[in-house]
């Protein structure tokens, strides 16, 4: 009977999200169609489809496409490599750790954006220019977050290592890492929209290809159409990545 129940309510919550989305589409086309709106600024949904179809003719939109993904999934997977690394160095250093904190919560704090512009007098315009922005906007926070992780393992389990003769290596191997897995992906979930982010700004800024700078070309040139396709792609985009580490998620949690 829960089991039913519970169901059930899933099966709703999906009606009403698609229902929902069903009635603010008709809702844009319709004002946009009978000029209550205007559709020059804000464009309709029949026009956005129609966008995206041309581009997905001609093949540009796989262009465009391609280097954003590239470039968010790269800058992810570095984020998380080093993120783990350092907090692990900083947990293994109780020394280095007090040392670097502030320095960490400054450049976490610290608006990202402000930072494009300097990596491109650095490293020019190119796409390790656009990988770094994307890591700058995670991996701060992601380092604090999985070092707080490392730091609240349950001290009983890691005294009890001692106790039996292992040493640090083997606490962290044996104890902080395994459980702190779920902060990881947790983790991975934030930075994935974050990588996302960093990067669109970094194709703001010193691309020629990529959805951010087809959002900023678009803009410069009052294409409307391509602009709000480019963003609703993004939602799309951020919905896919969420769901390829949710999906990691449920697997870990039925395999452990």
């Amino acid at each position: 009977m829960f089991l039913r129940h519970h169901r059930h309510h899933r099966q709703l919550v999906y009606v009403l999200r698609l229902l929902l989305l069903f009635a603010f589409l008709t809702l844009w086309e319709l004002t946009s169609r009978y000029g209550i709106i205007d559709s020059f600024i804000f464009s309709s949904p029949a026009k956005i489809g129609y966008c995206f179809w041309s581009m997905l003719m001609d093949g540009t939109i796989f262009l465009h496409l391609g280097t954003t993904l590239y470039e968010t999934v790269i800058s992810f997977l570095l984020v998380t490599l080093f993120s783990v690394l350092i907090a692990v160095l900083l947990w293994f250093s109780r020394r280095t750790s007090e040392v670097l904190e502030p320095y960490l919560v400054v450049l976490n704090s610290l608006p990202k954006s402000a930072l494009a512009p300097l990596l491109i007098v650095w490293l020019g315009a190119t796409k390790t220019t656009i990988i770094v922005a994307g890591m700058s906007v995670a991996i701060f926070g992601s380092i604090l977050n999985l070092y707080t992780s490392f730091t609240t393992t349950d001290p009983g389990k890691i005294k009890l290592i001692y106790t039996l003769g292992g040493k640090r290596r083997h606490a962290l191997t044996k104890v902080v890492l395994p459980s702190s897995i779920p902060a990881i992906i947790s983790n991975m979930k934030v930075n994935i929209g974050l990588c996302l982010v960093g990067v669109i700004i970094g194709e703001f800024l010193a691309a020629r290809e990529g959805l951010g700078y087809l959002i900023i070309y678009s803009s410069q040139v009052f294409k409307m159409d391509w602009l709000l396709m480019s963003i609703c792609i993004l939602c799309l985009f951020a919905m896919v990545l969420y769901a390829g580490i949710n999906a990691v998620e449920r697997w870990y949690l039925k395999r452990y």
